[in-house]
């Protein structure tokens, strides 16, 4: 199995739910955390893309580039990524967010629509910016227009090409039939970006790179357009129980969405609904009952709950088997 790139959109597909309201601040914040939790491409921007700030898809209370310089200061590992639409973005615009500190876009176009990224994507090749094909509501065409239209973005230099299920509308099937006809036709890497709104956002990532993806996009909680993304905390997790190879840390991508994102969601008069301790529980394989016991010992001794439950998923501890949440947390306490 190769090598699993996360891509996270909390800060541009993630800006939908936020009006695209983030601050240079929140940027800098949750861009950090998601570096620091392994990310390797961060999108920043308007949710609609480059310089999508206009009356048609809602105003952002600051520009693209403040966005993105703010990112830059913050960023020295992870890929700081934009998106571009071609006929809201212009090459102008993407070398303007490459002074800005940009280090990839992802040029996307309506899935039978390929041809007219060829400007853009030639043009960000020549920047020597990383190039993603974004072939949007995916779900649209048939298998052999998806792999028509993917060739072509390939054609014109782009080092990725996603299948992109904007509309969560794409089953598992029509994940692994798309996914799997490019990685048969196409040499560049491939990729998946999917929506919730049928409850499938995982298992279609899971697909997706079963049928040969490489990179998977996410969000923190699940933030984004509709009913959102998938949530970037579940992709490492499930990562994780699958065995791939991967740079993301659960922990940390965990403590991202509830340390920093949900303040900053919240402090713009939005209830943001984290998934972290349903998500611990089955990552830990334990009994949902177990997650206040786990808590109330943190507190006691002074230790991480999310520890406690690993080990008594390790201990395959059950219903009855209560006491031992006090014995472990101690045991951790003095280690």
């Amino acid at each position: 199995m190769s090598k699993i790139f996360l891509t996270d959109t909390t800060l541009r597909d993630g800006s939908h739910t936020v009006s695209h309201q983030f601050t240079p601040d929140d940027v800098m914040k949750v861009a950090a955390a998601l570096e620091n939790a392994g990310v390797n491409l961060i999108e920043i921007g308007h949710g609609d893309g480059l310089t999508g700030s206009t009356i048609n898809y809602g105003f952002s209370k600051y520009s693209d580039f403040d966005l993105i310089s703010a990112a830059s200061s913050v960023l020295t590992k992870s890929k700081l990524t934009v998106l571009l639409i071609p006929g809201i973005g212009t090459v102008e615009d993407l070398e303007m967010v490459r002074k800005c500190g940009a280090k990839a876009v992802r040029v996307a176009t309506h899935v039978t629509e390929a041809d007219i990224s060829e400007q853009h994507i030639k043009a960000a090749k020549d920047m020597g910016l990383f190039t993603v094909g974004f072939l949007m509501m995916s779900h649209m065409a048939s298998v052999e227009r998806v792999t028509e239209e993917a060739l072509k973005m390939e054609s014109y230099g782009a080092d990725v090409v996603y299948v992109t299920d904007s509309g969560g509308a794409m089953l598992p099937k029509d994940v692994a039939a798309k996914i799997g006809s490019l990685k048969k036709n196409l040499k560049v890497p491939i990729g998946h970006h999917a929506h919730n709104n049928l409850g499938l956002a995982v298992s279609n990532s899971l697909t997706a790179i079963e049928a040969g993806a490489t990179y998977i996009d996410g969000c923190l909680s699940g933030l984004g357009a509709g009913a959102g993304n998938t949530p970037t905390e579940m992709l490492i997790a499930t990562f994780d129980k699958m065995g791939y190879e991967h740079d993301g840390n659960l922990y940390k991508a965990m403590d991202a969405s509830e340390d920093v994102l949900k303040p900053i969601v919240e402090g713009k008069g939005l209830k943001l609904k984290t998934n972290s301790n349903s998500l611990m529980i089955g990552y830990a394989g334990v009994y949902s009952s177990f997650m206040l016991h786990a808590q109330r010992a943190a507190a006691r001794f002074g230790v991480d709950a999310r520890d406690i439950l690993m080990e008594l998923g390790r201990r395959k501890a059950v219903g009855g088997q209560e006491d031992w949440i006090i014995d472990v947390a101690y045991e951790l306490a003095h280690k």
